[in-house]
């Protein structure tokens, strides 16, 4: 059964990517090849247009994220156990980032994102077949540790979410720099990377949506320490206990918290910002998907 469900998830999320590269491709060549550009539609306004995620993709993705998320849940909770690792964190991660996605995609124009994120999804829904991760201990029965797991999945998704926000921000400002210098018909010519990046909303209403993204996720971050702390009491009558996981943790809450506290005091923008977001989303991956795949790969043993 699993591996059916392994297998239609990548289906779909397969098939809508490359049906969305297609679409976009076909947008990139069709002018280039006719000469003409039609009357009355600006080039960009045409390739959003063209790119544009409709109610038959719109549905089929809904579809894949259902299915996705049976699978996460009969691999991740077989039987009252729980096997986990850094294969299923992404798998996981990418699974509700496909999900905020889906649901940003009803109030912004978000195709571009879209082109990026569904064949990650795809790939890291297929990850847990090659990784297939470690058995946790009996207490993840336990209603605190559930609350904790699922909190802390969704930050992840929320700032993995964000991170490809900021990597599509830093590549749309560079190809807004290189336009100041060149004339406009050349910038318009950059290719498949330019016309995919016309496709994405103004610089200033991605990055308003990141900062939403970011406050978000820095709550569910704060909520995950929170719980973890609580549970990590109930469990092993000690608060605190000082690991890798937990530094990086505390790492990426300081640094995630750092970005908002100088965005709201100086308006911190443009590119080191940016970069912050990433190196902060990186300390994030570290806390505990960096140090699981150490462990359970290179070192081949278990930790929890």
């Amino acid at each position: 059964m699993d591996i059916v469900l392994y297998a239609l998830t990548a289906l779909l999320y397969g098939g809508l990517a490359i049906a969305g590269w297609r679409a976009h491709r076909h947008t990139t060549v069709e002018p280039g090849l006719a000469g003409v550009v039609p009357v009355g539609i600006a080039p960009v306004e045409r390739k959003a247009k063209a790119a544009s995620m409709g109610t038959t993709t719109r549905a089929l993705l809904l579809i894949a994220l259902l299915v996705h998320g049976v699978l996460l849940h009969t691999t991740i909770f077989p039987q009252n156990a729980m096997i986990f690792g850094f294969a299923f964190a992404l798998s996981a991660m990418f699974w509700l980032g496909a999900g905020i996605y889906w649901i940003e995609s009803f109030f912004f124009p978000l195709d571009g994102l879209r082109l990026l994120v569904l064949p990650l999804a795809c790939i890291a829904s297929l990850m847990p077949l090659l990784f297939g991760g470690v058995r946790v201990l009996s207490y993840s029965a336990a209603p605190m540790f559930k609350l904790h797991f699922l909190i802390a999945n969704i930050a992840y998704g929320l700032f993995a979410i964000a991170a490809l926000h900021a990597i599509l921000m830093l590549m749309l400002e560079r190809r807004l720099q290189r336009m100041r210098g060149t004339a406009t018909r050349h910038a318009n010519n950059g290719g498949w990377l330019a016309s995919w990046l016309d496709t994405l909303p103004p610089l200033l209403s991605l990055e308003k949506l990141l900062f939403r993204l970011i406050a978000a996720g820095f709550v569910l971050l704060t909520l995950t320490l929170v719980s973890g702390i609580a549970f990590n009491e109930q469990l092993v009558d000690r608060a605190f206990r000082l690991d890798h996981k937990t530094v990086f943790a505390f790492l990426s809450w300081l640094m995630f918290g750092a970005l908002l506290t100088a965005r709201r005091i100086s308006g911190w923008r443009g590119r080191a910002a940016l970069r912050w977001v990433l190196a902060s989303f990186v300390a994030l991956l570290l806390a505990y998907v960096g140090s699981h795949f150490v462990f359970e790969v290179l070192l081949h043993c278990a930790v929890v």
